[in-house]
């Protein structure tokens, strides 16, 4: 789950919140929730995760052929 607001429910990220930042702005009263910036990067991790499995699929397919 994300949230546009600039939590720090979820270590980790470009700005590298940690266990000491959880408190500044820990909102929630249930699951943790990735602030915007960390859910870009997730984003954009996977996206690369995904075309890279794409190219390495391409390249045996290309190599049976």
């Amino acid at each position: 789950e994300m949230t546009g607001k600039d939590v720090t429910e979820c270590t980790g990220g470009a700005r590298a919140v940690s266990d000491e930042d959880l408190k500044d702005r820990y909102h929630t009263h249930c699951d943790p929730r990735l602030n915007a910036t960390q859910a870009l990067e997730l984003a954009f991790l996977v996206s690369e995760l995904l075309q890279a499995e794409s190219e390495a699929a391409d390249q045996k397919v290309a190599a049976i052929a």
